[in-house]
Order: structure tokens, then C-alpha cells, then sequence
């Protein structure tokens, strides 16, 4: 169980803090919920304390492990099908699997293709989420500003010369 004030990182959302753990009546059932605020955003979300590893609620990584996604971000393999939807499934199921390396994979995978050509308005916004993940992480692990975080990803998927 997670305490009030405690760094986590929502699989779908980024990292954030539980900002309180409220009791609700849902069609005559009582349920906790955290509450999960991510303070760039402005994101506030509930998340049923029962469900939360489920759904994949997990501590915030040490900062060495963030930076070590980091510094293997310029390496990572980012072959991609050439199959749209198929590439949005695997992708997809990357993001859900709130692995940061995962996560680092689609942003590389979607950067590049989006070098080459235009990304789909499906792929623009799945990228946009990654990076917010990936982000949010760096943001909280480095305290560091989200313009800083975003910074580190962009030079470290940048073209090396």
C-alpha cells in the first residue's frame, strides 16, 4: 500500500505523487481510492487501492536506474514493423507494460520514424504520451524541470555525428 506523498508512476500516465487516499460510495459500495496527481499536468486521478498493482501502480525508480535507461536510450534497437497497426499494438503494449526501457524503446522507435516521414495523428499522440512518461520520471527521480527532462531525451535519441 502506498502512503500519502509517496513518488509512483502510473503505466499509462507518468510518475506523480499520492496526494491523498480517499473513501467513496460507488452504487452502494464502499471503495478506497489513491489519489494520484501529476503536478505538470494538472492530472488528477483516482485509482481503486485494490486494483493498483493490477493496473500496474509502482514505486518511482531510483534515479540511477532512470539514468541508466538515459544512457542507454542512444543504443537501443528501434526497428519498428512497417505495418501500422501492427506497429501501434506492439507499441501500445509497451507503454502498459510501465517498463521505463519499454517506454524508451517507443520513443526512439517513434522519433526516428518521424524523421523519415510524418507520423500518424495515432502515433503523434502515443509518442507525445511516452515522452510525458519518460519525462515525468526524469523530471521527479533528477528533480529536475519537465523542459529539462524533455531536453536530456531529445539529445540522447539525437543523430551522433
Amino acid at each position: 500500500m502506498f502512503m500519502i506523498g509517496e513518488k509512483v508512476v502510473h503505466p499509462m500516465h507518468g510518475a506523480g505523487v499520492i496526494d491523498g487516499i480517499v473513501r467513496e460510495n460507488i452504487s452502494g459500495t464502499y471503495q478506497e481510492y489513491y489519489v494520484f496527481k501529476m503536478s505538470a499536468m494538472g492530472l488528477v486521478l483516482k485509482v481503486p487501492t485494490a486494483n493498483a498493482e493490477r493496473i500496474g501502480l509502482r514505486a518511482l525508480d531510483e534515479a540511477s536506474c532512470v539514468e541508466e535507461v538515459l544512457q542507454k536510450l542512444p543504443a537501443l534497437p528501434a526497428e519498428m514493423s512497417s505495418n501500422w497497426n501492427q506497429r501501434y499494438r506492439e507499441n501500445l503494449e509497451r507503454l502498459k507494460s510501465g517498463r521505463l526501457l519499454e517506454v524508451a524503446v517507443v520513443i526512439k522507435g517513434l522519433m526516428l520514424r518521424g524523421r523519415g516521414r510524418s507520423l500518424s495523428t495515432g502515433e503523434r499522440k502515443m509518442l507525445s504520451a511516452a515522452k510525458q512518461i519518460l519525462i515525468s520520471e526524469i523530471s521527479l527521480t533528477q528533480n529536475v524541470d519537465y523542459h529539462v527532462a524533455e531536453q536530456e531525451i531529445d539529445e540522447a535519441v539525437a543523430p551522433q555525428d
